[in-house]
């Protein structure tokens, strides 16, 4: 099996949209292509170093789109030539609010991320704002964009934040919404992150955890119910009933075992932090920068910051985790939300109770399933 190693990378800082409960710290710096030579040379001496196979490059922002089509074209080549001469797998992923698409990036975007792009939307959007502008016109322009990549033949996958406005129309039309009317047949459900420089970071929903508990039990029911069945994929949902069902799966990095062994965000000003929310929220959680170290993995290695990281783990069993049945699969949660919540990477995920639920379900889920089967091939026989 091939080691991996992932890189959340913010090739600029800026970003087109003004959205209330965005968390980074924006700017106007982007990557020239100088720098990201240098960056990738130094990423991809450090997977030599720790004998990596292959990367995975999350590009994001800011926006992506910002940067041009040829920007990306130029980058795919010359990343393509630094991982060849030490012989790694680059993959990469692009994510896009998707106001800045055109046909002019269906090339780039079918040749280095696959014929696929990953959007954001909530429903209803109450957050997502174009500058001096409300919610109504970010809908408009992002499903108009939305349509014309997948007439193009592009795949969307769609991350959504639920809000209160989802809490208050109910499961059923916000599955609708995305599934029946958008025709989007991938997805993923979020938990809010409060945190960074969020405008309405306290009108989310962040403390009615029964009730966004209660939403997502009840999504999941109508997925294993309407959607399973035809092929949609619901992130977290489909990966628990995999992980449920003893089969091959990728789960969300929430749950990782210790994601500072694993992934590592860079933004546009080669600052280092364990994600795109550390990096853009909370400079003082930066491992370094990049630019500033002849050696990548040096500057893991000796970072205070990223030691208290490696630490979480190992602190979090010895306290309330150790007596929980989902231990293993959620390894105390997601190290920012808890972080923004409570102060202290030592603490519980807040979302803990959701995550207990979802768990339960899903893995009942999979029973169910697993029975069904074991009965289907009794009649067959």
């Amino acid at each position: 099996m091939k080691s991996h190693f992932s890189l959340i990378l913010l090739s600029t800082l800026q970003c087109n949209a003004d959205c209330d409960y965005c968390f980074e710290n924006k700017t106007t710096d982007r990557l020239t292509l100088d720098r990201l030579g240098e960056m990738m040379r130094k990423v991809l001496d450090y997977m030599v170093e720790r004998s990596l196979d292959a990367l995975t490059i999350y590009w994001q922002g800011g926006e992506a789109m910002l940067l041009p089509p040829s920007w990306y074209e130029q980058a795919n080549e010359m990343i393509r030539r630094e991982a060849d001469a030490r012989g790694k797998e680059v993959f990469h992923s692009l994510q896009s609010n998707m106001l800045s698409y055109s046909s002019r990036w269906n090339q780039v975007i079918a040749d280095m991320f696959g014929n696929s792009v990953g959007t954001s939307l909530d429903y209803p959007n109450l957050h997502r704002k174009l500058l001096g502008q409300g919610p109504e016109s970010y809908n408009q322009i992002w499903a108009r964009r939305v349509r014309e990549a997948q007439a193009a033949g592009i795949a969307i996958q769609v991350i959504a934040v639920p809000n209160q406005g989802t809490l208050d129309i109910g499961a059923e039309r916000f599955y609708d919404y995305f599934v029946e009317e958008l025709g989007i047949t991938e997805f993923q459900i979020n938990t809010p992150f409060p945190g960074g420089d969020a405008a309405a970071k306290h009108e989310l929903p962040v403390a009615d955890v029964e009730n966004l508990s209660r939403f997502y039990r009840e999504l999941a029911d109508i997925w294993l119910e309407r959607g399973y069945p035809r092929g949609i994929r619901i992130g977290p949902f489909d990966a628990l009933l995999q992980h449920f069902s003893h089969e091959p799966t990728q789960l969300p990095c929430i749950w990782g075992e210790n994601c500072a062994n694993t992934i590592v965000s860079i933004d546009a000003r080669g600052y280092v932090a364990q994600c795109d929310c550390w990096v853009t929220s909370y400079p003082d959680y930066h491992y370094g920068n990049i630019f500033e170290t002849a050696s990548f993995g040096e500057l893991l290695r000796t970072s205070p910051v990223r030691q208290r990281f490696n630490e979480r783990p190992i602190q979090l069993i010895q306290r309330d985790c150790l007596s929980c049945d989902y231990l293993s699969l959620c390894h105390g949660g997601c190290p920012v939300r808890t972080y923004t919540v409570h102060g202290s990477l030592f603490e519980k995920d807040p979302y803990c109770g959701l995550y207990k639920a979802v768990f339960g379900r899903m893995e009942r889920a999979a029973l169910e399933l697993a029975q069904t089967a074991v009965a289907a091939r009794a009649v067959a026989v």
